[in-house]
């Protein structure tokens, strides 16, 4: 990223603040120490600022250069994934928080990398609602004994599934066939058929032995924001 596309990202920070009360050209001039006239000039795109004074004005508005990359950017360029240069791609194990809210998956989230065939990942069909174009699109997570009884005999305690984060549509996959979703419900991942009624979701186990569970999504939310992924692959070990 160019210092001029960080200069343009600050400069749209601080209209923000300024837009919502928080802040005033006066006041950031006196907090940095610059002429307000310098600080007009820069809000207004007449002139740039020094690394010098990027650094006074982030110091003072508690900001980081971090708080000024555009996180599509950062997503597109960090990878921790090794590179594979087989049959094989590496997919992330991690907790199903993470994989139920975090876009990108960070060195210390994961737990494990599996391989699974390029072959068989690129045959799989995304079907995305909503913005997931730069969400990390494969995911492992486990299921732990409730969850994996609850939708028995397809999965057991344990079971690994591979989870599609791109396929967040209730869209059948197959025709006639119910899917199978990783669902965001407290915050991590619970393992269900899903429908809906009205403005709530309808979590269905396998196993008739489990209750149904009803969520109310929240207001302007749709079954899409709840819906981490479709299960395409589970690993049972013996």
């Amino acid at each position: 990223m160019k210092f001029r596309v960080l200069q343009d990202n600050l400069r749209n920070t601080l209209w923000e603040r300024i837009d919502e009360g928080d802040l005033t050209g006066l006041r950031l001039a006196q907090q940095t120490g610059f002429k307000q006239a310098h600080i007009s000039n820069f809000l207004n795109r007449k002139r740039g600022l020094s690394l010098e004074g990027m650094d006074r004005v982030l110091t003072v508005q508690h900001l980081s250069v971090l708080d000024l990359l555009d996180p599509s950017e950062v997503n597109k360029r960090a990878s921790i994934l090794p590179p594979s240069n087989d049959e094989f791609q590496n997919i992330l194990l991690a907790d199903g928080t993470v994989a139920a809210t975090q876009p990108l998956i960070t060195s210390m989230d994961v737990k494990e990398i599996l391989k699974f065939k390029k072959t068989f990942l690129k045959k799989l069909k995304p079907e995305s609602e909503g913005d997931r174009e730069h969400w990390e699109r494969f995911v492992v997570i486990k299921v732990d004994g409730r969850e994996g009884m609850s939708m028995y005999p397809r999965l057991l305690p344990g079971a690994t599934l591979l989870i599609d984060r791109h396929y967040n549509s209730l869209k059948p996959y197959r025709k006639g066939e119910f899917n199978m979703y990783a669902v965001l419900k407290d915050g991590t991942c619970t393992v269900k058929y899903v429908e809906t009624a009205g403005n709530q979701l309808i979590l269905r186990p396998h196993n008739q032995a489990y209750p149904i569970e009803i969520m109310t999504m929240d207001d302007g939310k749709s079954a899409s924001d709840y819906l981490v992924g479709r299960v395409c692959y589970v690993g049972i070990e013996t």
